[in-house]
């Protein structure tokens, strides 16, 4: 309980410091995190994995309790005070000693990461919502372009995040939410293959699962 405190309180300074980068003010609950891994729980090994935006871990323990005995998990964090506390708890949390050796924590982010070898399960938990447009579509051609053939890409977003935020926003970030929109309504159309609802998340939140044709 006392390191769950700690993460909240590294969230909310996080969040208040880098609000575009962080975008929430909690650190993703359970349900959010299980729905997150759920292509992580129901793949066959052994499989690349990548999370991308795995803040204070919340998400991360739960892909982890999903892994296969041969697969790997690389983490691709931006925040470097998030890389500290993270760094931290791969060296000392005895969660995390069994497998820590098919683990690589990336201070960078996610468009930096050098090319490799692809992905079979992307699990992002960017606030896509909180960027541009053209970030946005890079972020999303990059994840794209880093999955296996039948790989799966899974990232959410809160429920109506977009249509509330309109309603207080000036006309530039309205334009700039309305062309995110644009951006992923496309992608899920085309390409989603699964979503889940978690209405026990604070907030409440949609996770979406896509697959692309290579």
């Amino acid at each position: 309980m006392r390191q769950q405190w700690a993460d909240y309180r590294i969230f909310w300074r996080e969040f208040r410091r880098t609000f575009h980068g962080t975008g929430a003010v909690l650190p993703s609950g359970r349900g959010l995190a299980k729905a997150l891994a759920r292509y992580v729980r129901e793949g066959a090994g052994p499989r690349r994995i990548l999370e991308v935006g795995p803040g204070t871990r919340a998400v991360t323990y739960q892909i982890l309790h999903s892994m296969r005995p041969d697969d790997r998990l690389v983490l691709v964090e931006r925040n470097e005070e998030f890389v500290v506390r993270l760094r931290d708890r791969l060296a000392s949390d005895p969660a995390i000693n069994g497998v820590a050796d098919r683990i690589t924590l990336v201070h960078a982010g996610v468009e930096e990461l050098a090319d490799e070898e692809p992905f079979d399960v992307i699990v992002s938990g960017l606030p896509l919502n909180n960027f541009s447009v053209e970030l946005v579509e890079q972020l999303l051609a990059q994840m794209r372009q880093m999955l296996a053939p039948q790989g799966t890409l899974s990232f959410f977003e809160y429920v109506a995040i977009r249509r509330a935020k309109a309603m207080v926003s000036g006309r530039a970030d309205r334009a700039r939410l309305q062309g995110i929109g644009r951006a992923l309504g496309e992608l899920l159309e085309t390409a989603e293959v699964r979503r889940d609802c978690v209405l026990t998340n604070v907030p409440p939140a949609w996770v979406h699962h896509v697959r692309f044709s290579h």
